[in-house]
């Protein structure tokens, strides 16, 4: 479900005329890739309270800064 309460469609691909199993596999992995829902899945598996949430952004910021910085250094 989105923000307003409806449904999201899911990534969808159609089998091209003539193409693998495989080769559809691979460009649907890689929609689900783009569209992030994986991360939307594990998102909505447990509830976060707002403080709790608000701590989780903010630790994965100082853990980005901090790689930069790192990445900068060398």
């Amino acid at each position: 479900m989105d923000e307003q309460g409806g449904v999201v469609p899911l990534a969808e691909i159609r089998l091209q005329e003539g193409e693998s199993l495989e080769n559809a596999l691979r460009r649907f992995k890689r929609k689900v890739q783009t569209e992030d829902i994986i991360k939307e899945v594990k998102r909505h598996s447990f509830y976060l309270k707002p403080g709790e949430r608000k701590r989780v952004k903010e630790a994965l910021a100082r853990k980005r800064s901090r790689k930069k910085a790192r990445k900068e250094q060398d």
